[in-house]
């Protein structure tokens, strides 16, 4: 089933970058940006989650929090975070189901037959955790709009 604007965001546990479960519901309460990336220190997922660090002040203003998920291991994720000073949980999915979950799942990414990726896609939840902004990108060389996000998360209450 298709994940639309309004449906209540199906849970999960997904480990962070120290390899600390961590559960969707743990962050109810905050407005979530759940931003999927298809791989750590490639260069748009750099430059998207940098754009996302860079604007951690405003995010904070409109009471949101951002985590981003890729399929890469927790190791890799620690990395990257360090390199580009993330100060959001990165979390991996490592066996996938997440970006099943979510039908983000990109198959047979950069031509490797049976690897598959997370598609660069944006998720915004409210304070219950509904869906109320969905974005999937069809080409991995675009990234989201981050006015669009921003505005989203200014409309809700």
């Amino acid at each position: 089933m298709e994940l639309m604007v309004g449906n209540k965001a199906p849970n999960f546990v997904l480990v962070d970058i120290e390899r600390k479960p961590r559960q969707l519901s743990e962050f109810q309460g905050k407005k979530l940006v759940l931003a999927f990336f298809p791989g750590a220190f490639t260069s748009i997922c750099t430059k998207q989650m940098c754009t996302f660090r860079d604007s951690m002040a405003r995010f904070n203003e409109l009471e949101a929090q951002v985590v981003g998920i890729s399929v890469n291991d927790p190791f890799s994720n620690m990395a990257f975070a360090e390199k580009n000073m993330l100060t959001f949980p990165l979390l991996s999915d490592y066996n996938r189901e997440v970006v099943k979950l979510y039908g983000v799942e990109l198959k047979d990414f950069a031509g490797l037959k049976g690897y598959s990726a997370a598609q660069r896609s944006v998720f915004v939840l409210d304070k219950n955790g509904f869906i109320r902004y969905k974005w999937i990108s069809k080409d991995l060389g675009v990234e989201p709009n981050y006015e669009e996000i921003e505005e989203r998360l200014e409309q809700m209450i």
